[in-house]
């Protein structure tokens, strides 16, 4: 069998990316080694930048349950259990979604089958292999051996890539042997919780916030009542004994006490699950040494990896499947200018290595002995000043992401994800994330003589036009790629000759073989 891409991995950053392909005509194929869908209870939710790109791929209504566009949080945040007042920001770039992973893929499978995705369960990739004209992947399925052919392949097959070992990617990092996560689906003491803040309210201990990491000179608390869910109760450790034995809610107890020293009486959860109980020794902190190797691409948990809370991987993970999607599928049309595949790897990898300075950056911020504790005083200090909270805000968002987009003066918003849009239309108010669902280059035009479309005369079907009479001040035209990055902008009501030449070039530099 022939197919323009094989996934390798159905989760939900393979199944993204399959998405993205169907959006643009493209019938990937995509293998996934379990023969159903995993159980085992993983991410919590979204945070950051990858809610809004949900929302431009119309995900956050079913994904939510609320036909209402994401709001960000305004009020409270964490950095390293540090809270970060998002109330002193006039712009919150935090935006978070509650939903468990075992419902992103339920939502994503069913979207990949709409738009006709075959996915084939119970595939194990056993050898891949490539040259000039292709990938020859081989598989063991419930019928036997299968030999595969495509143009291209993504591994989308989490930490322990077999795609990434069979193409002799290097997985550069560091390793955390001293840290021990311990976290369970619980239930505690009604009358420990305070109605007004959610607070659980320990005996001995004190008031601890929901949601947010707790730091104690003996290790890390949380407790995070998702809706519909028991508590999710956590703790972290530094150099405790191996444990042998499967994890246990008697042994998460005793982990609380030794972390607050207080007694919490943790329940077996209610509800039929499937319910978190688990233990993780030690973690790792790695990227890729490439995320394209030819015709073979990386995407989320087997292009890099995070050893801290908040599920980070597969924040970044979705957006890698954006990124590459709709390069992957200019590509197949022959409609990629030159180098257009080799911008996944730089992009992705620039996203992966800021990642990279949060998680390390809050690991030893997190960690135990009075230097850490005096560090942590003096950086509190710090976050009482807004332009401090708006960066870490920034940087836990991912929203401090700027590409290099080939202009050499460009407006703020060239290379950032689009702004959040209202525009008004001849007919109609629209938000900018509900012209962005087909994931097509979308041009906005906002000037006053709509002069932006009349000047791609020779390039205007490679875009979508969209004329709108009021947008956001200092924008009146945006350039915006099907993964809701800002190709080219200005501000100024009637473009002078350069700025439109500055367009063509944007135009042709992203869209145009």
């Amino acid at each position: 069998m022939t197919a323009d891409v094989i996934i390798v991995g159905g989760g939900p950053n393979g199944l993204m990316l399959a998405c993205e392909l169907g959006l643009a005509g493209i019938r990937p194929l995509v293998l996934e080694q379990h023969a159903e869908p995993v159980a085992e209870p993983k991410a919590n939710g979204l945070l950051g930048q990858v809610v809004r790109l949900v929302d431009h791929r119309g995900l956050y209504e079913p994904l939510s349950g609320s036909a209402e566009p994401p709001k960000p949080n305004s009020a409270y945040f964490m950095f390293a259990a540090m809270g970060l007042d998002l109330g002193l920001l006039a712009d919150s770039p935090v935006f978070g979604l509650a939903a468990p992973q075992h419902r992103i893929v339920e939502v994503l499978e069913r979207r990949a089958r709409e738009l006709g995705v075959e996915i084939r369960r119970g595939h194990r990739v056993t050898s891949v292999a490539q040259d000039q004209d292709g990938v020859t992947v081989e598989a063991e399925g419930p019928d036997g051996g299968r030999r595969l052919r495509a143009r291209f392949v993504a591994g989308a097959d989490g930490a322990h890539s077999v795609i990434r070992k069979l193409s002799g990617i290097g997985f550069p990092g560091v390793s955390y042997d001293r840290r021990t996560n311990r976290s369970a689906h619980a239930t505690v003491p009604a009358d420990w919780i305070d109605p007004a803040s959610g607070a659980l309210t320990v005996p001995g201990y004190g008031p601890v916030l929901p949601f947010l990491p707790h730091r104690t000179e003996r290790g890390g608390f949380s407790y995070a009542p998702f809706p519909g869910l028991p508590p999710l109760v956590s703790t972290t450790e530094w150099d405790q004994p191996a444990g042998g034995e499967p994890m246990t809610l008697a042994e998460l107890r005793a982990s609380v006490h030794r972390v607050l020293g207080a007694d919490v009486p943790l329940g077996p959860p209610a509800g039929p699950g499937p319910h978190v109980l688990r233990r993780l020794d030690g973690g790792n902190t790695r990227v890729a040494e490439r995320f394209r190797d030819r015709r073979i691409f990386l995407v989320g948990d087997a292009a890099h990896v995070y050893a801290s809370g908040g599920g980070p991987g597969l924040n970044l993970g979705l957006q890698d499947a954006v990124n590459l999607g709709w390069k992957l599928a200019a590509a197949l049309h022959e409609t990629a200018p030159p180098g257009l595949l080799d911008t996944y790897d730089t992009e992705r990898r620039q996203a992966a290595r800021r990642m990279v300075l949060n998680a390390q950056a809050q690991s030893a911020l997190d960690a135990l002995g009075g230097d850490t504790t005096a560090l942590r005083e003096l950086f509190a200090e710090l976050l009482t000043h807004e332009q401090v909270v708006g960066h870490l805000a920034a940087l836990v968002a991912g929203s401090d992401v700027r590409y290099d987009m080939g202009l050499t003066d460009p407006h703020s918003a060239v290379g950032r994800f689009a702004p959040e849009l209202e525009l008004v239309t001849a007919t109609e108010k629209v938000r900018l994330a509900e012209l962005a669902r087909n994931a097509r280059p979308l041009l906005l035009d906002l000037t006053e003589d709509q002069s932006l479309a009349a000047s791609l005369a020779e390039d205007g079907d490679a875009v979508d036009h969209v004329g709108a009479r009021r947008g956001p001040q200092g924008i009146t035209g945006l350039l915006v790629r099907p993964d809701g990055y800002v190709a080219w902008a200005i501000g100024s009501p009637r473009p002078d000759h350069a700025e439109l030449a500055d367009l063509r070039a944007a135009v042709r530099r992203w869209f145009r073989p």
